[in-house]
Order: C-alpha cells, then sequence, then structure tokens
C-alpha cells in the first residue's frame, strides 16, 4: 500500500528541536541497497521518504560498480552517501582513494566509507574474507593516501599526486569506518580510531563507546492478514532469510541442521552444483533472488520466516528502534528486498515516525 512522502526538512527540524528539549536522542534512519540500474529512482524514492543516508553493498560478482552507483546518487540527489560495506581488498589503495576522492568532489562531505573484510564480496569469488590484520594495513593505506602522505605499498612508494582538475586536495577528510564482527574485530576498529562501525547486531556494554554506530536491519512491515506463505512476504522477507543459510554454508555447514529449513536447502544446494563451483549456485542472487536451495529452505522453514530480521506490523518497529538506540545505536540503516523496493522503504520509514 503507498505511503505518502514527507517533508524531510520538517522532519529533520522536528527531530533536532526534540533533541534540543532533551526529549530523546535522535537515531538517525538510513536505507541500504545494492548497486543497480534503478539506483537513482531509489535514491529519489529514499529522500523523499525523508531517510537520512543512503548506503551501498560492494560485491562485484553479484551487482553493479559500488563506485559508479554513488556517482549517480550523488548527482541526483542531495542525500548523505555510504558504503556499506566497502571490500578494500578487492582494489589496490590507490583505486579506493582515488574512488572516493571523484565522490568527494561531486558531493563534497556527504560519503562515509565503511570498510569490512568481505565475507560475502570474496566468498562469492570463491575467496575466503581477509584477516583482521590485512584490512587494518588496507585501512590505513587509504587513510594516509586521503591525507596527502606518501605510503609504501607493495614495497614502493605511493602518493596521490591529483593536481587541480583531477581532484580535491589532499587532505581529504572523508569519514571512514570499519564494519566489525566479534570481540576481534572491535579491537581492530577501535586501534585504528575508526570514526564509526556497521554493526549487524545491538552491541555488547562492553563494545558500545564508538564514535557513530550503525546497525543494519532488515525485514518487512506487514500488512494486514499477511502470514509467513503470502507471495509479498516470502518475496520481500526472503532473500535475507536465505542469507542465513549461505552464510551458515560458509562457516561450517553443520550449522544448517540447526537453522529452520537448513537441511533442506542444503540438500537442495548439494544436488545444484559440484563442490568446486558451488559458490556461484549459492550466491547467485544473493539479496536480490531467491534460487531453488533458498526457496526451499523457506518453504520448510514455515512461519519462521517471520521471526528473522524485522519482520513484523507496523506496531512492533518502534519498540525495535528504542532498544536500538539504549543499546548504543546512532543510525539505523534498513535493507530492504523484494520486487517493490519504494513500498518497503515507505512502510518502514512509516512505521518508524
Amino acid at each position: 500500500m503507498p505511503v505518502a512522502p514527507i517533508d524531510a526538512q520538517a522532519a529533520l527540524a522536528n527531530s533536532e528541536a526534540i533533541f534540543a528539549e532533551g526529549m530523546v536522542k535522535p537515531l538517525l534512519i538510513s536505507v541500504a541497497l545494492p548497486p543497480t540500474r534503478h539506483i537513482v529512482d531509489y535514491a529519489r524514492a529514499i529522500q523523499d521518504a525523508g531517510a537520512h543516508r543512503l548506503w551501498l553493498y560492494d560485491s562485484p560478482a553479484v551487482y553493479g560498480d559500488i563506485w559508479i552507483a554513488l556517482a549517480r546518487a550523488a548527482e541526483a540527489t542531495t542525500l548523505q552517501l555510504g558504503t556499506a560495506v566497502a571490500v578494500p581488498s578487492l582494489r589496490h589503495p590507490m583505486v579506493t582513494a582515488a574512488a572516493i576522492a571523484s565522490i568527494e568532489e561531486i558531493a563534497p562531505g556527504r560519503l562515509t566509507v565503511a570498510m569490512g573484510t568481505g565475507y560475502t564480496a570474496r566468498r562469492a569469488m570463491g575467496h575466503k574474507p581477509i584477516t583482521w590484520a590485512n584490512l587494518a594495513t588496507i585501512f590505513t593505506q587509504i587513510r594516509q593516501l586521503l591525507a596527502g602522505s606518501v605510503v609504501q605499498i607493495d614495497g614502493r612508494p605511493v602518493q596521490m599526486l591529483h593536481g587541480g582538475q583531477c581532484g580535491p586536495p589532499r587532505p581529504i577528510s572523508t569519514p571512514l569506518w570499519v564494519a566489525p564482527s566479534g570481540p576481534l574485530g572491535c579491537r581492530v576498529a577501535r586501534e585504528l580510531g575508526a570514526d564509526g562501525v556497521v554493526l549487524v547486531g545491538i552491541p555488547e556494554p562492553q563494545h558500545r563507546q564508538w564514535p557513530a554506530a550503525a546497525l543494519m536491519v532488515n525485514g518487512t512491515v506487514l500488512e494486514p492478514g499477511e502470514d509467513h506463505d503470502s507471495t509479498r512476504v516470502i518475496e520481500s522477507a526472503g532473500p535475507w532469510f536465505a542469507a542465513m543459510y549461505h552464510g551458515a554454508w560458509d562457516m561450517n555447514p553443520d550449522l544448517l541442521d540447526h537453522l529452520p529449513g537448513g537441511p533442506q536447502w542444503r540438500d537442495t544446494m548439494i544436488g545444484l552444483a559440484p563442490d568446486e563451483s558451488r559458490h556461484l549456485a549459492i550466491h547467485r542472487g544473493h539479496l536480490t533472488e531467491l534460487g531453488p536451495a533458498d526457496l526451499a529452505g523457506i518453504t520448510a522453514a514455515g512461519p519462521a520466516l517471520l521471526q528473522a530480521g524485522w519482520t513484523g506490523p507496523t506496531s512492533s518497529i518502534k519498540g525495535r528502534i528504542e532498544e536500538a538506540r539504549q543499546g548504543g545505536i546512532t543510525e539505523l540503516i534498513y535493507a530492504p528486498t523484494g520486487p517493490d523496493i519504494t513500498r518497503e522503504v515507505f512502510a518502514f520509514l512509516d512505521a518508524a515516525r
């Protein structure tokens, strides 16, 4: 059901007024999407819905190029922009630094770059994520390049040499975040002095003191009468539910025995592709389409589909937002999926107000 757009500036002014009165600490609400040819239309809809920021995924084997999509969104809207998350090991540090500089030229001060080890992006190409030590090295190299420093990379001195017509002057102060997972990732993020973090769960109290902390959530706002077997619900909540199977397989296939529909997903997947190329079948359409194994798992999972993520009625969203705020989260990143992204965005933003 379509939801009327709101006046984003009025909504922001209202939240700032409430904060000034000391009533609540504002929690920013943003949206994350894959880079596709529809990104400009989606970015404009997200802006109309009153979202704070558009974050984009980075998985070249599955989606379009993140930096091209960011540039298109930057020119088409006034949204804040971010990478959720960039996988810097896929590119030379200079390539990433130059891409950041290009976006800063188009949209000064609007970009935030969060980086991760590439759990999905690298596995989609048959490789493991890089180590946290490697991420720390690349993160530091990119930060030093943006500062204008000469950096040793692959045994050679490297520096951003861009003149005034080819890039913004250094230093370039783009906020650099980390997407930590587990205590080691959190420790590395702290040691790096990351400007913020992107999380997939509310952190434990000892891991809550960040300059900024964004929580990525998923799910669909249910319409009255919808259930786990509703086509729209399966298409909109299913891709993230299926991602649970993908992650479990990559971590330890035995974990699938403990997930709703996990054995059915595994049995179907094993029949789809041989061992050496199974990663191609697993990650094909990741977060955008449901493959045969995904549908087998979701069908077997039944009502469990409604218990994953933030899927639920409108009335359930505000309570979850307050829980996130109390847990030290400063920004919520809603990651919609399904055939009608605009509907998902407006429904979630409306429920969040």
